[in-house]
């Protein structure tokens, strides 16, 4: 019988040491240790041995138990460490690998200008306004003294959105929305995106950023509109900069004007920059025509006011020689860049 353990030991450690993984390991556990397995077999010969044999025979079989398992487990510890040796080395970070550069980012120009513009603005006490780019026909056009045949309405017809709605032309439907909810007096800009089907060249997109501004109250007068607009060249453009005013239609002014202002890249001498006129056109402006206050019940005899709007796009590529709008928008970092 001690022969039967001796080999049964020996046959074990064999096995054990070359399995090859932990389930292997647990296999062998089982095969060895398990209610049928090798060493539960061998105990049941314990009945037929002599009385006298049998605590010889216990004490060899704890100790082959004992053996056996102290096998098992250096051989399952030696797995396990094999195992997370490997998963570390697949998982493992070369910390001696120069680091990621983080490269700093910026506002994109015409976010930038757009918040010089608002601050502008803002200390002359102007509120800043966001309103709907999916606007309604009537505050784009009906409310703003352009029907359904004017001409001008013609010009802008773009990229409707069912009936009656489309993607705004222009920030100037804010002036009605803003006059139904609010009383006079009152001064706001209104900044945000416009749609138009322009054909795309350096100094048009379908789509553009407009700023549209508005002040009402009593005896209003174009000289208040040079004054704000005067201003506010001289803050965004240097305080060298002049303002001209020229003669010019919009339906929802009278009378109109288009508004330069003397070139800053040649001090209104004449250069590329301003095709040799020595004025670069930022805007068109005027005094608020009175069937725009009858839309939203003003009296006009009583409230007058002027109204103004710029391309933030033109501002942008005037201010930093920029020589097309596409450039904006094409996400090149080597042009985005410059601006940081």
């Amino acid at each position: 019988m001690q022969h039967e353990i001796d080999a049964l030991v020996a046959r074990g450690i064999e096995e054990i040491q070359k399995a090859g993984s932990l389930r292997d390991v647990e296999t062998l556990r089982v095969q060895f240790f398990g209610k049928k397995g090798s060493l539960a077999e061998l105990q049941k010969t314990l009945g037929s041995l002599p009385v006298e044999e049998r605590p010889a025979f216990g004490a060899r079989m704890n100790d082959a138990r004992a053996r056996l398992g102290e096998v098992l487990d250096t051989k399952n510890a030696d797995l396990e460490e094999q195992s997370l040796n490997v998963k570390l080395a697949a998982e493992s970070i070369d910390i001696s690998l120069p680091g990621r550069e983080q490269r700093e980012g910026g506002l994109h120009p015409v976010s930038d200008v757009s918040r010089q513009i608002f601050r502008i603005f803002e200390s002359m006490g102007f509120t800043v306004l966001d309103g709907p780019e999916l606007e309604e026909e009537y505050y784009n056009f009906d409310a703003l003294n352009i029907p359904v045949h004017h001409p001008a309405r013609e010009d802008q017809d773009s990229f409707y959105v069912g009936e009656g709605r489309l993607l705004r032309t222009q920030t100037s439907p804010m002036q009605i929305r803003t006059f139904e909810r609010f009383a006079p007096p009152l001064a706001a800009i209104s900044p945000g995106k416009c749609f138009r089907r322009d054909a795309v060249d350096a100094t048009h997109l379908h789509t553009f950023h407009q700023v549209e501004g508005f002040l009402v109250d009593k005896g209003v007068s174009m000289a208040d509109l040079k004054g704000v607009l005067t201003t506010f060249a001289h803050r965004m453009f240097g305080s060298e900069t002049r303002i001209r005013f020229r003669p010019d239609f919009f339906p929802f002014v009278e009378p109109g004007a288009e508004v330069a202002i003397s070139c800053f890249a040649c001090g209104g001498k004449g250069c590329r920059t301003c095709k040799q006129t020595g004025w670069i056109e930022i805007g068109g402006a005027g005094m608020i025509h009175p069937a725009v206050f009858k839309s939203v019940g003003y009296d006009y005899q009583e409230w007058s006011g002027f109204a103004f709007g710029m391309g933030i796009e033109r501002i942008v590529m005037k201010k930093y020689g920029v020589p097309d709008i596409r450039m904006f928008y094409e996400n090149d970092m080597r042009f985005l860049s410059q601006f940081h």
